[in-house]
């Protein structure tokens, strides 16, 4: 017999929410996947924001905040998610596929933009897991190098797998048509894995007392410099507050979208 043939998900009309196709989906492991959506012709947003995502459950919208993976100038929407098994809405993103409709949020916000920054000469995007998305945001985004000399992007997860875009990364999107040759020279990846062996093994914390955070090809002085570098921060709330408390004592001043300053970290997801 034929397999039963299933209809595309389709959200009903609502005032709030956009509703928007899925034109992608990319499964990079059992915990991990990557998605995006249709960009609406009226969606603008910055590098690095975040915005509402989600779909009608039992009647009504249920949303969650997620950073937006793709650049500002980019005609899709994307995004990185964990997959949770009894998560009330991963559990039912992670089975989406090409076609299906979700909602998107009409009012994208956030703090990891550049804007939110004081110039300088070296831009830190530090992150663990998902905390990835934003800055692939940014380093597709030829506003980034214009501001900054190096973009150093630093991500720690547990197994290989979880290095979600590392080929693209580790490449500095050289494909990319408007960034890939700013990146070639300027974009600098770092990956660490706390449970596997691999080429760096443990915390962020690890790469600052091994010297490989300053290490060639990286210039500049070989620790954290207030008056060259900026600081960005996304991921676990424990490591963004560990180096939120260590950056203030090194003399860093958290910014802001009203108050440019030295590091910046996304309060909305930080408990």
């Amino acid at each position: 017999m034929n397999a039963p043939v299933r209809l595309p998900i389709v959200q009903p009309p609502h005032a709030a929410f956009e509703s928007v196709k899925v034109l992608w989906v990319r499964h990079w492991n059992e915990h991990l996947f990557s998605l995006a959506v249709e960009r609406p012709q009226s969606f603008r947003f910055r590098s690095g924001e975040f915005v509402m995502l989600g779909m009608e459950v039992e009647g009504k919208p249920l949303m969650r905040a997620y950073s937006i993976a793709s650049p500002a100038w980019a005609e899709e929407v994307e995004f990185l998610s964990i997959k949770v098994e009894d998560g009330p809405l991963t559990s039912r993103l992670q089975g989406v596929v090409e076609g299906d409709e979700l909602y998107l949020g009409r009012k994208p916000t956030g703090t990891l933009v550049t804007d939110a920054l004081r110039p300088g000469k070296r831009l830190f995007l530090l992150s663990t897991g998902t905390g990835l998305a934003p800055f692939l945001s940014l380093v597709r985004d030829p506003d980034t190098y214009e501001r900054f000399e190096q973009v150093i992007v630093v991500h720690s997860v547990r197994r290989v797998s979880d290095l979600a875009f590392r080929e693209e990364l580790s490449a500095s999107f050289a494909e990319d048509p408007l960034v890939g040759e700013q990146s070639a020279e300027q974009l600098h990846y770092l990956a660490t894995c706390t449970r596997e062996p691999y080429e760096n093994e443990g915390r962020i914390q690890a790469l600052i007392e091994s010297g490989k955070m300053f290490a060639d090809p990286i210039q500049g002085p070989a620790q954290f410099d207030p008056a060259e570098d900026r600081i960005m921060l996304c991921g676990s709330t424990a490591m963004i507050n560990d180096f939120a408390k260590h950056f203030e004592s090194l003399g860093f001043e958290e910014g802001s979208n009203a108050r440019p300053a030295d590091f910046v970290i996304e309060r909305a997801f930080v408990g």
